[in-house]
């Protein structure tokens, strides 16, 4: 089993807010493991959240599949118009040349 490690005096990264309401005891326990690391409140709540989501292998089973979903939806969307450019390049074509237009009709 993994183990959680927290590096003492660490604790400059990049935040997003995020509220949420904990039981007391858990926030009393995490004060305390700030105080214990030398490291902010926040830093050691992000720690604690990576290393239970790292720990879920069904959670990261889903973040996989998710993210290579989510590229092929973005992906989508952009040769959609390639075909109705190509619908519309040899449709112009056969207006061209009377004789095909005449065949096809």
């Amino acid at each position: 089993m993994s183990k959680l490690k927290l590096e003492h005096g660490v604790s400059r990264i990049r935040r997003a807010k995020l509220q949420s309401s904990i039981d007391q005891t858990v926030a009393d326990d995490i004060e305390l493991l700030a105080q214990w690391s030398n490291n902010e409140t926040n830093y050691v709540i992000n720690e604690l959240l990576r290393f239970a989501l790292a720990q879920e292998e069904e959670f990261q089973k889903y973040k996989g599949s998710s993210a290579s979903t989510s590229t092929r939806s973005t992906v989508v969307p952009k040769p959609s118009p390639a075909p109705i450019k190509t619908i519309s390049g040899p449709a112009a074509k056969p207006e061209t040349g009377t004789s095909s237009a005449t065949v096809h009709a």
